[in-house]
């Protein structure tokens, strides 16, 4: 038996597999090399669930972002890359989805491993929406066209417009749905014909680690995808204040959001920010109760409430408050705390010991501040960053608990007594957030008025997900742009104008 195949009967499983390569030496890859950072410092990544060390990375510095940012340029300026037909562009990126796909339990695994999450919700919702945004950008490669114009002015004049990629971008994504996210933002970006430097959170970057080995297996030219992995202040912070990138994509908190627009000023940068959100979801008189309490519960708990989008914030008419209050409360007592390895784990810890103090800190506020529990809000005794999911009742709007986004399993419900569409809109938008709201109803007209009022980036009325082709960004303090869609493909490209007088 060959020494390769005796590898392959000793790390069998996809969880072997994923433990095997998070044990790895990792390096930074740029321009189509591993190597070592610049100043051949590491850091620890950590398995939340356990707290055990996984395994050590490369620690990138502002050196390794300019040898990056280099490696990036030079990909725009080589016809490898940019003389690189579209159709071509579109297959290497279905290449990429039909590798990620057949490896998904290895992916799923190591998603499990560094982040925390179930196993069920990685291999079943985080890689398939991954591999689906893969292929869904691959198609677009082909369509990214301009327009013929008709000019009013004097004279003769054939016009048109020219999509053109806007160049070497920085993409900087955050610990809560590592993988998912980072296919959100290299997929459209490639597909556009741009060089991407992309920056996984320093707390999950090994699935990014994984995936930057599938896109130096299946050919892309060198520099077209470069990885950087290490902290955001060092590593981000060199990116986003670097001259020689010319866009900036970010998944995180409003407070980096705020430092990454003014790094961007110095050349003018492109800049897509998706931020915090605060959720409200609206359960109208009308209402399903049985499903509007389903649908509550999983719009805060899924993901440990670690979701931009979660849904913190129920409001619910006073005929049908106490019945879906107590509906929720219900599962989140109910709520199987646990490794995302474990066959009955419904929701697994939140990503460190900093955020598990964090959300317990939000609770306690709360309840300080005159709020009630109806369910948690107790210590998980457990050796991983666990936290009770949580309901409360009887906050206020000056409350930080109700105010400020949590990144946690933690929801605050509130009644109200009319059916005035306006009034209650006002009441959801009360908020310097505006990334998603939901709503549920029977009431078809009520539904569109409804969204029509709500200020945010996103309404969905009685469920629905994300979808690659569904346009995703926040108003107000949630962001800036779109990701997914035309208009997420659109942000990677530049128009050009050309007249010519015939």
């Amino acid at each position: 038996m060959t020494g390769a195949a005796i590898m392959e009967t000793a790390v069998s499983t996809p969880l072997d597999k994923a433990r095997a390569f998070a044990a790895q030496r990792h390096q930074l890859f740029i321009g189509g090399r591993w190597i070592e950072s610049a100043e051949g410092r590491r850091f620890e990544t950590f398995d939340p669930a356990t707290t055990k060390r996984l395994g050590e990375i490369a620690e990138a510095g502002a050196a390794d972002a300019d040898a990056a940012v280099r490696a990036a340029r030079a990909a725009m300026e080589s016809p490898e890359w940019s003389g690189m037909k579209p159709a071509v562009r579109a297959r290497l990126l279905n290449r990429l989805a039909d590798a990620l796909e057949a490896n998904i339990d290895e992916f799923a695994a190591l998603e499990t491993l560094d982040n925390g999450m179930p196993m069920r919700d990685a291999r079943f919702f985080h890689l398939p929406h991954a591999i689906e945004t893969l292929r869904y950008n691959a198609g677009w490669a082909t369509k990214l066209n301009g327009d013929t114009i008709a000019l009013s002015g004097m004279g003769d004049w054939h016009a048109y417009t020219l999509k053109e990629p806007v160049g070497v971008v920085a993409q900087i994504v955050p610990w809560n749905a590592p993988l998912a996210m980072a296919a959100a933002k290299i997929a459209p970006a490639l597909a556009a014909g741009c060089a991407v430097i992309l920056k996984p959170a320093e707390e999950t970057s090994l699935t990014a680690l994984r995936l930057a080995h599938l896109i130096a297996e299946i050919g892309f030219p060198d520099g077209a995808f470069n990885l950087l992995t290490g902290d955001g202040e060092t590593a981000g912070a060199a990116l986003t204040a670097h001259p020689g990138v010319d866009k900036v994509t970010f998944t995180g908190s409003t407070e980096v959001g705020r430092l990454i627009l003014r790094a961007a000023a110095g050349n003018f940068k492109r800049v897509t920010l998706e931020l915090g959100g605060k959720t409200p979801v609206i359960v109208l008189p009308d209402a399903d109760p049985a499903k509007a309490i389903e649908g509550a519960a999983r719009a805060i708990f899924t993901n440990a409430g670690q979701v931009c989008n979660a849904g913190s914030r129920l409001f619910v008419h006073e005929r049908l408050h106490d019945e879906v209050v107590e509906g929720v409360a219900r599962i989140a007592e109910s709520i199987k705390l646990g490794s995302g390895f474990e066959a009955d784990t419904q929701m697994g810890p939140v990503i460190s010991a900093a955020q598990r103090d964090r959300v317990r800190g939000y609770v306690r506020q709360g309840v300080d501040a005159g709020a009630a529990l109806r369910a948690g809000g107790r210590e998980v005794e457990s050796e991983g960053y666990f936290v009770a999911p949580s309901v409360l009742t009887g906050t206020t709007e000056d409350m930080s608990v109700r105010r400020e986004e949590i990144f946690g399993p933690v929801l605050c419900a509130m009644s109200f007594a009319d059916e005035d569409l306006d009034r209650i809109a006002v009441d959801a938008n009360a908020t310097d957030y505006g990334l998603g709201a939901v709503v549920w109803t029977n009431n078809l007209s009520a539904a569109h008025r409804l969204a029509r009022k709500l200020k945010a980036g996103t309404v969905r009325v009685n469920g629905g997900g994300l979808d690659p082709a569904l346009p995703f960004g926040g108003f107000k303090q949630s962001g800036w742009g779109r990701e997914n869609g035309r208009e997420g493909i659109d942000a990677y490209t530049e128009t050009k104008a050309v007249a010519i007088a015939i």
